[in-house]
């Protein structure tokens, strides 16, 4: 066995690593939503929009405000084997264009919030979700996946993904907030 084990918590493995001495390390989940509650998702972005903020998509011009965001919160990814989050150089987030599409929210000229989100296999997944700590707990995150998923919604995709580390709940209640279902939780376990 590797370093590492991650498994669905139903999987019978689970037992056997345990009796084996393996300990859980880290834990994270997967949430899923179908045919999204449209009425649901604008008043989302409505309230971000009330509160000051102008929400909409982003292009490759703005790989640097995203890059600046993302360096800004990097101390504040949960790091964990299954859910390792790796930020690069401003390169690697120009590269994030044309396969995914990028929403952000701004405060001014700021990017205070973005989403990045790709269609995989006729279905929305969502790469990962920033929010600026002075920023959060104010519907931001709501706001981006809300815009993204509109858009997508408009192209005919109606079945959504996304994960996360179980010690991040803001960002589990916040895709919960948006109707998403926990369909899955992951164990990680270390010799």
């Amino acid at each position: 066995m590797g370093e590492y084990e991650i498994l669905q918590d139903s999987d019978p493995r689970c037992a056997e690593l345990e009796a084996a001495g393996y300990r859980v390390v880290a834990e994270s989940w997967a949430v899923r939503l179908h045919n999204p509650d449209r009425e649901l998702l604008d008043s989302a972005v409505r309230r971000a929009v009330a509160g000051g903020l102008v929400i909409r998509e982003l292009g490759p011009e703005s790989a640097k405000a995203l890059h600046a965001l993302e360096k800004t919160n990097e101390p504040d990814y949960p790091d964990t084997p299954a859910t390792h989050h790796e930020i690069g150089d401003l390169a690697n987030v120009r590269a994030l264009w044309p396969d995914y599409r990028v929403f952000g929210a701004f405060d001014g000229s700021r990017l205070v919030g973005a989403t990045v989100i790709r269609e995989h296999d006729g279905h929305g997944d969502t790469a990962f979700t920033s929010v600026l700590s002075t920023h959060r707990r104010r519907g931001v995150a709501q706001a981006v996946k809300a815009a993204s998923i509109l858009a997508f919604l408009d192209i005919g995709i109606t079945r959504f993904s996304t994960g996360g580390a179980a010690t991040n709940q803001a960002s589990l209640q916040a895709n919960q907030s948006l109707g998403y279902t926990l369909t899955e939780r992951w164990r990680t376990y270390a010799p």
